[in-house]
Formats: structure tokens, C-alpha cells, sequence
């Protein structure tokens, strides 16, 4: 499950040309040669030529000229602070102890305050990096770096054992940098002990769902800001984002008069309650203060592991969709360690570490033959129809409609 903490950034739309990636296709693995890679363990009883530090041998060093100062290579991964201290489960103390345990490398994390933000920062100052490579980018992470910052922050993918099993329609990236690891889909979750919820967008303005739903911001949230976004797929951004040029996102409603700023009045109207993130919000719905939330739909593994009553953690697809926020991988343009990084972006694609991230993060795996619990299916439901936009149309346009929401809602 991805963190909840995605700042609101006003920046500058400046189309860039990334052609170079393009035609630098194929030489990623030249790239490589800048950093070094971490043998890989030897499980069994035979030697494999690692250095070990002086182990294996007769204890006399100084023949293979190491003189011991051979330490393996340390590979900093950064990321947001849930997915290595969450407050039920989360995937990276695992990760690190089983990476380790399988080369011959230390790993250590990196979880700056502002997450991604903090490397676009100071890369857009002209300041270094100090990490390898970034677990955790969203699409609109993608989107928010093009746009504020002028070099190259991430690097092409290179070579990365397993990339071909990733399924397709979580590739986020369109300048192949982002290698997804796992995805995560927003619905609704609803105590099925005190209310029903609709089926559809239009439902949840019904008199008997008033005052019944909790929201979170989507200028500070996650979740918030994908539930919006689904908003806009539904009912169309009404020439938001047009800048003058009257371009519009068509709704799948089908009507043109009709757009997603007139549904969240609406939505005020019927007394929806917009908390700040999702931990605000999922605390005030467990506290029952409403009978539903904008939330997860792998809410039922959680629920299952802290063995409560799945009837109060019902999952609703509006409309039989939901918003789909898959999750993805890269290395720094200038990282010390660019083969290692590759290395553990192999490593995260393996189908043992695939369920185990899965389960750890409560989220969906993003290989088909990732290795899971015969009842996770049952637990971790799917949409129908997951919904998302791409780069191209979240570029200059995301922020734009967040922007208009929050006039309008601090307006009402």
C-alpha cells in the first residue's frame, strides 16, 4: 500500500524531449559498467568465488592482493516511510534481510521526510543525490519530476531479470525508467453490518447515502487524489485543464453538461466528509463515525490478519471500477551503484519476493506468477474495470484539476 502523502507542488508545465532515452535504448547495460555488482550467495556447501572477506580460505590474506578491506558494496534504497515501518506490516525489513542473505551487499534504506520530493528538490538546485535508486513512484511522481526538474533524475531501466513478466497494463512509464513492483486499486469499504453501499458514482448522491461517505483531500492524499481522478474519468473535466484551448476530457457518463466539479458539489451537497489523508479518515470510519470510506480494496487481507469481522470491511466498485495506482522502481541518473540496483530491482520481480511483497505491503503483485496464499484472491478483490489516466494525460492536467476542486470546495 502506498503512502498517503503526496504534496501538492505548483510547477511550471515546460515540455521536454526525452528522445535520447530513446535512442539510447539498448546501451543500459554499457551504463552499468559505472558501479559494480554484488556477487550473489552461495546457499550450498561449495565455494563461488565470492570474496567473502577473508572467509573460505586458510586465513592468510595479502595473496589475492584484497588485504582485506574487500567490503561488499552498499546499495541505498529510498522510499516512503510506510513501506519499511508501517504500523501493521510492511515489506522492508524482510526485503533487506533477504536481499542480503542473497548477495554478497548491505542494504540500507532511506526514508527522507517529503519522500520523492526531497530528491526532486534538490536535483532541481543543482545538489547531489545520496541514494541509488527510489521504491515507491507513482505516475504522477513521474509527471511532478519532467516537469520540475531539468536533468535526468532517474535513469533508463537497463537490464532487470523479470521485467518481461510484469503485466502489461501497470507500465506507468513512457520513457522506460519505472520498473512496477506491486499496484494498489481505490474503492469504497463499507461496514456491511449498518449500511449497503451503491453501486455507482450517481448512488452516492442518493438522500439515504447523506453524511454516510468519508473522503480524504486529494491535495494531501493519496487516496484522495486517485478517488478525484476516478471523478474526472466518470464524469469528464469540463475543459479544467484546457488552457484556453477548449480540449476537454469526455466523462464516460456521456454527458458533456455534466463534469466532475458539478459531481463534488453534489457530493457536498449529500453531506461528504473530506478528512486531511487516509489515516485520518480510515480511523474515523473504523471509529464508526460513517459507514463508508475511501480506501483499498485489499482492505480484507488486513482485516483477515487482524482477525476482525469481514462483514464490516465490505469492498464496493463503483460502477465496477476502481482507480488502479500501481507502484514502480528506478535508479538515480547518478547513482554509486548502478548494477546493484539493478541487481535488487531483479530481485523485487522474483516470484517468492513478489508475494511476499504483496502481502506485506496489502497490496496486488506486478507479475502473474508471483508466489501467494490460495485464499489472497478471495481476500485482495479486483475491479472489473480499473480505471487510470497515463502520463501524457496527467501531464498538466492533474494539478489542474485538484486545484479547481479545492477552490470550489473551499468556496461551498
Amino acid at each position: 500500500m502506498t503512502t498517503d502523502e503526496s504534496e501538492t507542488r505548483r510547477r511550471r508545465a515546460r515540455p521536454r524531449t526525452r528522445r535520447r532515452f530513446l535512442t539510447a535504448a539498448g546501451t543500459a547495460g554499457a551504463a552499468a559498467l559505472a558501479g559494480c555488482s554484488a556477487e550473489q550467495v552461495d546457499d550450498g556447501d561449495g565455494n563461488d568465488g565470492g570474496d567473502g572477506g577473508g572467509g573460505g580460505g586458510n586465513g592468510t590474506d595479502g595473496d589475492d592482493g584484497s588485504d582485506g578491506d574487500d567490503e561488499p558494496p552498499t546499495l541505498t534504497v529510498a522510499t516512503y516511510t510506510n513501506f519499511i515501518d508501517a504500523p501493521s506490516v510492511s515489506p522492508g525489513e524482510w526485503l533487506k534481510e533477504e536481499f542480503e542473505s542473497r548477495y554478497d551487499a548491505e542494504l540500507e534504506w532511506a526514508t527522507p521526510d517529503n519522500e520523492v520530493n526531497y530528491y526532486v528538490e534538490r536535483a532541481a538546485s543543482g545538489a547531489g543525490v545520496d541514494a541509488d535508486l527510489y521504491v515507491g513512484l507513482t505516475t504522477e511522481d513521474l509527471v511532478r519530476v519532467d516537469e520540475e526538474v531539468d536533468a535526468d533524475l532517474f535513469a533508463e531501466r537497463g537490464e532487470v531479470d523479470g521485467f518481461d513478466g510484469v503485466r502489461e497494463g501497470l507500465l506507468f512509464d513512457p520513457f522506460d525508467r519505472a520498473v512496477p513492483f506491486d499496484t494498489g486499486y481505490i474503492s469504497l469499504v463499507y461496514d456491511g453490518t449498518a449500511a449497503e453501499a451503491p453501486e455507482t458514482f450517481e448512488g452516492l448522491l442518493d438522500d439515504e447515502h447523506a453524511g454516510a461517505l468519508i473522503a480524504q483531500n486529494p491535495g494531501a492524499s493519496s487516496t484522495g487524489r486517485a478517488f478525484l481522478l476516478h471523478t474526472v474519468n466518470r464524469f469528464g473535466d469540463g475543459g479544467v485543464a484546457s488552457d484556453g484551448d477548449g480540449e476537454t476530457v469526455e466523462g464516460e457518463d456521456g454527458d458533456s453538461e455534466y463534469d466532475y466539479l458539478d459531481y463534488w458539489a453534489d457530493l457536498q451537497a449529500n453531506d461528504v466528509r473530506v478528512l486531511g489523508d487516509w489515516d485520518e479518515a480510515y480511523t474515523a470510519w473504523s471509529n464508526g463515525e460513517a459507514p463508508m470510506v475511501v480506501s483499498y480494496s485489499t482492505d480484507q487481507v488486513f482485516a483477515d490478519m487482524e482477525g476482525q469481522d469481514l462483514e464490516k470491511h465490505q469492498i464496493r466498485f463503483l460502477n465496477d471500477q476502481a482507480y488502479a495506482n500501481p507502484e514502480g522502481m528506478a535508479v538515480f541518473a547518478d547513482a554509486d551503484e548502478p548494477d546493484l540496483a539493478r541487481q535488487f530491482m531483479s530481485f523485487m520481480l522474483e516470484p517468492d519476493v513478489q508475494g511476499e511483497i504483496a502481502q506485506r505491503n496489502v497490496a496486488f503483485p506486478a507479475i502473474g506468477d508471483a508466489e501467494l496464499p490460495s485464499d489472497y484472491a478471495e481476500l485482495a478483490q479486483e475491479p472489473a474495470d480499473p480505471v487510470t489516466f497515463t502520463y501524457d494525460e496527467l501531464r498538466g492536467s492533474a494539478d489542474a484539476w485538484v486545484e479547481a476542486w479545492e477552490r470550489q470546495f473551499a468556496g461551498n
